[in-house]
């Protein structure tokens, strides 16, 4: 620490809390502690009665905690992923635009055993808004030493930044509701539209629909005839329970289609089947889509919209996190379940 003259301290660093009192109008912290004098805040100070301050010198090797955190903000936020203006050394970081958020969490948690560094984040594989806050990044000193940027950057050497926001492609979906009783009028159809509200949240609609009888041929002729005409996310409804006169999963089996797990560790939706024709997506629905607020087809959704390809591990690692606790008031994706 040292005192210089007001005047001549633009670009200095603050070493103490300035506090202002304006009587009847303000009373607090006018400039805080790590401030960086700029040319603007000399007659303020003045007024204040700062003719000398009390600054930081900066050491070769050492930055300031804000130039430190935007260091560490570029080497971090990827594709679709923004941060703020530096604050008392810490940064808060944002999505550019709804999509899917994928975090490395394994690279997370070796820039913060790098100590001085802190990197704090939401969950990932999840839903994000535009402009939603993501995480922060602060350095813990008031300044840092360059070697722990630099091994920061080592960290990250061969690593691409491991905060991104995929966005959501505008998939073809086609849409098989499998049950007797609605194809022949008997009750009306309620879970299509329950498909196509939770398809609209992405901004899409579905392409095309049919209702088909329980039977195994036409529910396979079906869903290859969409998968001719073009379909890049088929979406069959009902039928997936052990009963003798639920057919679907045997209809998506007899299609060829490589089936990645007929049951998941998430409850509920632990009867869902997903399969790739190909490399279309096939999504085996069971009722309780139908009437549960969030199942295992809303953990899978964002990620297959956002164009990643799920295999088997992808749904074992679910089970963790995997029991939605059916709150009074639901506050998916905010809440536990689905994180891992």
């Amino acid at each position: 620490m040292k005192t210089v003259k007001t005047e001549e301290a633009i670009g200095m660093v603050i070493g103490h809390d300035i506090t202002e009192i304006v009587p009847g109008e303000f009373k607090g912290v006018a400039f805080k502690k790590g401030h960086v004098i700029r040319e603007e805040d000399v007659e303020r100070l003045l007024r204040i009665g700062k003719e000398n301050i009390y600054v930081m010198e900066l050491k070769e090797n050492e930055i300031h905690e804000d130039q430190a955190a935007i260091a560490l903000g570029s080497l971090v936020c990827g594709d679709g992923v923004y941060y703020s203006e530096p604050s008392e050394g810490k940064i808060n970081i944002m999505a550019e635009d709804k999509g899917l958020l994928k975090i490395d969490k394994e690279l997370l948690y070796d820039i913060n055993d790098l100590g001085e560094l802190c990197l704090a984040t939401i969950h990932g594989d999840r839903i994000i808004e535009k402009d939603e806050l993501i995480g922060g990044c602060r350095v813990i000193p008031l300044t840092i030493s360059k070697d722990k940027l630099d091994k920061a950057k080592g960290v990250l050497k061969h690593q691409k930044p491991f905060i991104e926001v995929k966005p959501f492609k505008a998939l073809k979906i086609g849409l098989i509701v499998t049950a007797s009783e609605v194809y022949k009028g008997r009750i009306k159809d309620k879970f299509g539209p329950v498909i196509a509200k939770k398809v609209k949240a992405f901004g899409l609609q579905i392409t095309m629909k049919t209702i088909t009888p329980d039977e195994l041929e036409i529910i396979k002729k079906t869903i290859l005839q969409y998968k001719e005409e073009g379909a890049e996310l088929i979406i069959v409804t009902g039928g997936m329970s052990v009963d003798p006169d639920d057919k679907t999963p045997g209809a998506i089996k007899a299609t060829g289609a490589q089936i990645i797990s007929y049951g998941t560790p998430v409850l509920p939706g632990a009867m869902l089947l997903m399969a790739y024709l190909g490399d279309v997506p096939i999504l085996g629905l069971p009722g309780c889509v139908m009437f549960a607020h969030n199942t295992a087809f809303d953990l899978l959704l964002p990620r297959i919209f956002a164009g990643e390809k799920i295999v088997r591990r992808d749904i074992i690692k679910m089970g963790y996190g995997g029991q939605c606790l059916k709150c009074n008031v639901c506050n998916f994706p905010n809440c536990p379940f689905g994180k891992c």
